[in-house]
């Protein structure tokens, strides 16, 4: 039973990072480590983030 409850705590804790953009700063700094780059501020990644999205819109309607 706690094996269970365990693995869908840990389901719900990559869903969660999966929805709020979490995981994308996790693979960011991995792939600084294996490519031996400074990474930027968690700043500086979310805003880049955040003017990729609005300059590149997928299939918003507006």
């Amino acid at each position: 039973m706690l094996t269970a409850v365990r693995r869908a705590g840990r389901g719900m804790h990559w869903y969660l990072k999966q929805l709020t953009g979490e995981a994308k700063w996790d693979d960011y700094l991995d792939r600084c480590r294996s490519e031996r780059l400074p990474p930027v501020s968690r700043r500086e990644f979310e805003r880049h983030r955040a003017e990729h999205n609005e300059n590149t819109p997928g299939s918003r309607c507006c």
